[in-house]
């Protein structure tokens, strides 16, 4: 039993993670590369959405791979990491965001498939994902309690908006979110959510505010403050995950909601 990391810009790796093997993973929809070892105590899966150099733009990462190969390989909760925008003037950067609504109305995976499992007709697990809220209450609850074990600023709740990249969105598209309720986006999160929720796998997503979105504040997040902020990300996404997966008990979590399946 372990519990999956997903890690995203300005986290190809995790500090102070110790890796026992990485392997390429091959599944129905690609191969995935994971990392499994030992981080703060415990087991862990990790996986690098857009690996070393930034490989992958987030039209590149293939969700359903890495999530195949993080069930087949026992994981039994997801923690997904990301960068992300913030839709919110009063959120000061290097905030951590911990998710408790999403905003995906396009429902597609990055190639432009929709977002889901259950690609075939009559197959046996098909089925509805029916829920009130996206993200995993206990895996939340653990990480906002580790944010303030750890020193760390952590705003507990806010809705995450996927859009699609590489680019980054226009003032009309922020104002449009922002009206939407959003308060942060990103280009990675929206199918892990959905993914995972399908999958019946607990599933939570942090986020570290990195820059505000067009036209949010009277002037743009300058290029470099992004970068140098994103760097800062790694080890605040770090110091809260290591203080949360020890709390956690994999047996007592649950997955939000319920996929109700057409054949049992």
């Amino acid at each position: 039993m372990s519990v999956a990391i997903v890690t995203g810009s300005g986290s190809p790796t995790l500090p102070d993670f110790e890796s026992v093997e990485t392997r390429d993973v091959e599944t129905p929809y690609g191969s995935a590369t994971v990392a499994a070892g030992r981080f703060a105590g415990i087991d862990v899966l990790h996986v690098s959405r857009h690996g070393e150099g930034h490989v992958r733009l987030s039209n590149h990462v293939d969700h359903r791979a890495n999530l195949w190969a993080l069930r087949e390989l026992g994981a039994r909760a997801v923690v997904g990491c990301t960068a992300c925008g913030a839709l919110d003037g009063d959120i000061p950067l290097g905030t951590l965001i911990v998710f408790d609504d999403l905003h995906f109305p396009a429902n597609r995976l990055p190639d432009g498939r929709l977002c889901t499992w259950f690609d075939e007709p009559g197959a046996a697990d098909r089925g509805h994902w029916i829920f009130e809220r996206p993200f995993s209450d206990a895996l939340r609850r653990a990480l906002v309690e580790a944010a303030a074990d750890a020193g760390v600023h952590a705003r507990d709740g806010g809705c995450y908006g996927h859009v699609d990249g590489p680019r980054f969105n226009t003032r009309a598209e922020i104002a449009q979110l922002a009206r939407a309720g959003v308060t942060a986006v990103s280009q990675t999160g929206g199918p892990e959510t959905v993914l995972c929720g399908e999958a019946e796998l607990p599933y939570a997503l942090i986020g570290f505010a990195t820059d505000y979105a067009n036209g949010i504040m009277p002037t743009a997040t300058p290029v470099e403050e992004l970068i140098r902020l994103m760097g800062e990300s790694t080890a605040r996404f770090a110091a809260v995950l290591a203080a949360a997966l020890p709390r956690l008990d994999l047996d007592a979590l649950e997955p939000p909601g319920v996929v109700y399946r057409f054949e049992r």
